[in-house]
């Protein structure tokens, strides 16, 4: 373990890498919430970025980042270009 682990404890896991979806790119970023992570993703297409945010809470972080992709999905097949 190196000094500065032992000094400020885990470092952050990396960013996730985004995801290409019918043109658009998804990185998902659950927010951290009481009770577990909130669904969350950043939209972004030709320079332009949507970030979504829902209520849902979902206790394992690994889970949420899976719904975060799919809420995004279906935003970008139901809205297309119409979500910025």
């Amino acid at each position: 373990m190196s000094l500065l682990s032992k000094l400020f404890g885990k470092s952050e896991p990396p960013a996730p890498e985004p995801v290409e979806h019918a043109g658009f790119a998804i990185t998902p970023c659950p927010e951290k919430a009481a009770g577990g992570f909130r669904i969350g993703a950043l939209i972004e297409k030709d320079g332009n970025r949507h970030h979504m945010i829902r209520a849902d809470v979902i206790a394992d972080d690994q889970d949420a980042t899976e719904a975060s992709l799919r809420k995004a999905r279906q935003m970008i097949d139901e809205q297309g270009d119409r979500l910025f």
